[in-house]
């Protein structure tokens, strides 16, 4: 049976106190969405939705970058979780598989999770629940199971009674469906409770009258995590960065101090890469076997290759290749530059817009000026090459192979193969100037 997903994003979200959806806001530099969207994607649905509200088109906007061929439908006014999925309706339009309903501010069920709540409707049932056990189960709704193990009712916590609050496994809100029971009880539904909304659950209950087998499948309270304020969302991403540390140092990574090492949710580490503390990554970074990363250094949208050595206080800018057993050092920056392989920048330069050959020398304090003001242009340095320090190469300028730049230099036009390029000042010495100077202001 294939398979349709529902992303519900049409919350307000206003514990976020913020200008920006709350479904947009980021963990491991990916919104929360695009966490939901990702991994539904890994099931394979024939057919995707995602209900947005009509307050934030920029959901839907977003949702369409990240899949053009989604079916974005509009929630106005709010009226429950039932009511949203009618809105999606459009998308199963002909369809006859299974429907998963996840939500874009739950961000971590994976894609087993979805599987499993897809094999309980290949099974025969007509609904599937996703639940969890929680500490304290609070004001979860119950999940209710008959002497079978199959779901019995959903129970609201307000309605439940001292033996059925007592019961610890709860609803999630993630659910699993089987379309035709799905598109049967929608109508079904009715906004005749405390809220005046159409509930999703109460699918559960409409399938029970119809003799219809209702399932639960469990997973681990951190797998569900719904996020509506600030402070859910910095629990969210501890969570996901204790995950991809774990992770980390399982594939062969060594994290020096794990708590001070962030990830962005698409890293690629390679085995033996050795990470100090304080170390961040920004989305789009790829990084080879045997990388050693100095402390307090900042990656994003870059390849390092093997045995490079990064840092400390390193930043490493989008579009940048490392060679292999390149060197870049302190308080260097690189942006949307190649360096090959053994290449070395080791302290307080600027490269950007650059191409440096391999086994090039970069001095400190050097700096690839490369902006005019309204363009952007680059600087080509030649293998072999030295560049002296306290630099600049004003670009566009090519310093070729085994040439040599003297410290101090301001280059404007290309520097040849193997030649001497200064371009400073002549030196002058006054002899006894000083004291002279000196005892004139005694």
């Amino acid at each position: 049976m294939s398979i349709a997903t529902i992303v519900l994003a049409a919350g307000h979200g206003t514990r976020m106190k913020s200008t920006k959806p709350k479904v947009l806001h980021e963990i491991g530099g990916l919104s929360m969405l695009g966490h939901v969207m990702a991994s539904a994607a890994k099931v394979n649905p024939e057919r995707r939705a995602v209900v947005i509200g009509d307050h934030a088109p920029a959901v839907g906007d977003a949702a369409k970058k990240i899949d053009p061929d989604v079916y974005v439908g509009v929630q106005a006014p709010p009226q429950g979780t039932g009511d949203a999925v009618m809105k999606a309706l459009p998308a199963l339009d002909g369809f006859e598989g299974i429907v998963v309903v996840l939500y874009a501010d739950t961000p971590f069920v994976t894609p087993v999770t979805v599987m499993a709540l897809v094999e309980e409707i290949r099974d025969g049932a007509a609904v599937a629940v996703l639940g969890f056990r929680p500490p304290d189960p609070g004001a979860y709704g119950r999940l209710k199971l008959a002497d079978d193990g199959s779901l019995e009712a959903i129970v609201e916590a307000k309605d439940a009674s001292q033996e059925e609050l007592a019961i610890d496994l709860v609803n999630s809100g993630v659910m699993a469906f089987d379309a035709a029971a799905l598109k049967a009880g929608l109508p079904k539904l009715s906004p005749e409770n405390a809220k005046n909304e159409y509930y999703l659950t109460d699918l559960v209950a409409i399938s029970r009258k119809e003799k219809l087998t209702c399932a639960v499948v469990e997973t681990d309270e951190e797998e569900v995590i719904g996020v509506n304020s600030r402070l859910e969302l910095a629990m969210a991403e501890e969570i996901f960065q204790d995950g991809m540390r774990l992770r980390a140092m399982a594939n062969g990574v060594t994290l020096i101090d794990p708590p001070t090492t962030y990830f962005a949710h698409d890293t690629e580490l390679g085995e033996d890469i050795v990470i100090e503390p304080s170390v961040f990554f920004g989305p789009g970074v790829k990084i080879e076997r045997g990388v050693h990363i100095k402390a307090f250094s900042h990656i994003e949208e870059a390849y390092i290759d093997q045995g490079a050595v990064i840092g400390p206080f390193a930043r490493i800018r989008p579009g940048t290749a490392i060679g292999q057993g390149a060197r870049i050092g302190n308080f260097v920056e690189v942006k949307k530059s190649r360096l090959d392989e053994g290449a070395k920048v080791n302290h307080l330069t600027y490269v950007g817009d650059a191409e440096i050959g391999a086994g090039a020398n970069i001095g400190a304090g050097t700096i690839t000026c490369n902006y005019d003001g309204f363009n952007k242009h680059k600087t080509v340095i030649g293998k072999e090459a030295f560049i002296g320090s306290n630099s600049s190469l004003v670009a566009p300028v090519t310093i070729e192979e085994g040439a040599y730049v003297g410290s101090g230099s301001v280059i404007t036009k290309n520097v040849e193969k193997d030649a001497l390029a200064v371009s400073r000042g002549r030196q002058s010495v006054i002899a006894g100037w000083a004291a002279r100077f000196r005892n004139s202001k005694s």
